[in-house]
């Protein structure tokens, strides 16, 4: 183990001592007279929280998006092919040992 992850081992191990010192952590408690966001506040939060995530998505260029479903595709036709190469040959085998005998 090189020297930078016996330090995060460390530093990782001091949070943990730390954490288990503190107990079991407490649910943050509503202030007095303060209201519970209604249902379409908590849904719009929602949907602006996952919107502001996707945004942070790498997403793929629409050539790699056809590169990958081509190799999807063409990966698919060969497992199918080789599966049933397998099936038949298998099945003439057993058929031919089950005749034989």
């Amino acid at each position: 183990m090189n020297r930078e992850m016996r330090r995060l081992q460390k530093k990782e191990e001091e949070r943990a001592r730390r954490r288990r010192k503190q107990g079991p952590r407490q649910r943050q408690q509503r202030r007095p007279g303060e209201e519970k966001p209604s249902i379409w506040a908590r849904l719009r939060q929602y949907f602006r929280e996952v919107r502001l995530e996707l945004n942070k998505v790498a997403w793929p260029t629409a050539q790699q998006t056809m590169t990958f479903t081509v190799v999807v595709l063409i990966v698919t036709v060969v497992v199918t092919a080789l599966t049933f190469g397998f099936d038949f040959t298998l099945k003439k085998a057993v058929l031919t040992v089950l005749d034989a005998g």
